[in-house]
Formats: C-alpha cells, structure tokens, sequence
C-alpha cells in the first residue's frame, strides 16, 4: 500500500528558506550585478505570431526543445538496438564477439565525451553520410514529404548533420547500455541455462524465450534512468553547432545578453523533458519491487 504523502513542519521551514534564498539570489543579482531584467522578452523565444503568415509558429529556444526532443527518441532507440546486441555480443560463447564487443565498451568509457563526439561526427558525417547525398535526396521530396521529415528528423539541408550527431550519440549511450544489459544477462541463475538447454532450445532460442525476457525486467529501472542520461547527453552536440536546445541558449545568451532568463527558460525545458521520466522511472522500481515479492 502506497504512503500518503503528508506536509509536516518541517516541510514549511524547508520550503520557506528555499524560497528565501531564491529572493536573497534575485536581490543580489539586481542590486549586485547591477542586472536588467527582461523576462518579458522571453515569450517570444518560446511563440511567436508570424505576421507574414498569420499563424503562430516557435521560437528559437522551441525549435531547439524540438530538436532535443527528436535526438533523444531515436537516440534512445539506436542506443538501445546498439547496446542490447553488443550486451549479447559481450556474454557470447564466441571469443571473437566478446572481443569486439569488450573493446568498443572500453573505449568509449574511457575517453572524454567530447573526443568521441568529434572524432565520430567529422568521420560519420564527411566519410559516411555526404557520399549518400542525404539532403539533396530530402530535396528532391514533395513538400509533405519535406514536412514529415521535417517533424521526425530535421529540415533539409540539416539532414546529414542531424544524422551524423544522432548515431555519434547512439554509439556514446549504447556503451553503458551495453554493461547495462550484459550484468542483466549474468544475473540470470545458471540452473536458468542449463534448464533451457535440457529441454533442447538452442542458444538463440534460450536468448528469446528464457533469458532476455528475464533480464529486460531486471534492467527496466536503470536502463530508464539511461535514458534520462542521454537526454541531458544530447546538448553535447551543441559543440558540432547542431541547433539543439543547448546551442540555441548559447546564441540567444550571445546576442541579448541576458543570461539568467534564457538559461533559466533552458533548465525548465530540460526538466520538462527529464522530470516526468524521472517520476516514471520511480513508478516502475515501485511495481517491480511489488512484483519481486
């Protein structure tokens, strides 16, 4: 049964410094800094009515919510297929695999996240997706094609770029996910495998119907909070000027000079985004601890 959850005294005290200590912050920034407030600018980063087009479309700072958006959905998607093969890879009888799986694990661990990203993205992009002529092929779309594009991926002419940044974040992600998945597969008792073999299944076979199955509700709570990791991850690619949420508060904070209100817009958005999968991930450790016992 689930605790009611209760305001005590204490609850009060805490929340009253809090937010003293929030005003004290605004007061020395005003009176300290010398700081002009303009949070009246901020709406139209976020909307903004189009004259021209009689509509309202987003802003800046939105377009780069969207943006972050699109990257962390098939990031976690990529990363997941990438990490949940190379986990197999990495517990495979196969000597070879291991290896292969050991070593890409290893290195992506153990260098800084910004050689990765540009070592991948200048590689991915100018070796493997500008031979693809992936934008003039967005080009040559119907207008609703381009719009669809547009809404799942990105724009054309951005293409390549968004692509390029997207595997170089699946291929950063997909290496914790991989340890994630290998220590799943391992946790499950050995009288699991040899049950499976008695019965005749092959290992393909004792991999789909005996282990994985297992093993994905074991690793469900911190592979959500992977997830969560990679959205906050994904304004690594700010650096190779993908205009994601990140790069977006940067070139606003560059041109309007006001920092507090734009970053602080930029803290909510990311919240916005990792706050309710945070909670969900709360819930399923909820469930599966009911489960277990």
């Amino acid at each position: 049964m689930s605790k009611k959850f209760r305001l005590t005294v204490t609850d009060f005290v805490v929340g009253s410094l809090m937010v003293l200590l929030c005003l004290f912050f605004a007061y020395r920034i005003k009176v300290g800094l010398n700081y002009n407030w303009a949070w009246d600018l901020i709406p139209q980063f976020i909307y903004r009515f189009d004259e021209k087009d009689g509509e309202w479309v987003a802003g800046i700072l939105m377009t780069g919510f969207y943006t972050t958006l699109r990257l962390s959905f098939w990031g976690i998607i990529l990363a997941m297929v990438l990490g949940v093969l190379s986990g197999i890879a990495k517990t495979s009888n196969i000597l070879f695999l291991r290896w292969l799986a050991t070593t890409y694990v290893e290195t992506m661990r153990n260098l800084p996240p910004l050689v990765i990203i540009f070592i991948a993205y200048f590689f991915v992009g100018d070796q493997l997706l500008t031979p693809l002529e992936i934008d003039e092929w967005a080009y040559s779309l119907s207008p609703t094609g381009q719009n669809i594009l547009s809404v799942l991926f990105a724009k054309p002419g951005y293409i390549t770029a968004f692509s390029a940044a997207l595997i170089t974040l699946a291929i950063f992600e997909g290496a914790y996910i991989t340890e994630i998945v290998r220590a799943g597969i391992e946790s499950i008792s050995r009288g699991q495998w040899e049950a499976s073999h008695a019965l005749g299944l092959t290992r393909y076979q004792q991999m789909r119907h005996i282990i994985l199955p297992q093993t994905f509700q074991r690793i469900m709570p911190p592979m959500a909070g992977q997830f969560i990791s990679l959205i906050k991850d994904s304004s690594i690619v700010s650096v190779i000027s993908i205009q994601e949420l990140c790069f977006q508060g940067i070139e606003l904070m560059t041109s309007t000079l006001h920092t507090i209100e734009i970053w602080t817009v930029v803290t909510i958005m990311y919240l916005a985004l990792t706050l309710p999968c945070s909670l969900l991930v709360e819930r399923l450790e909820n469930r599966l601890t009911l489960s277990l016992r």
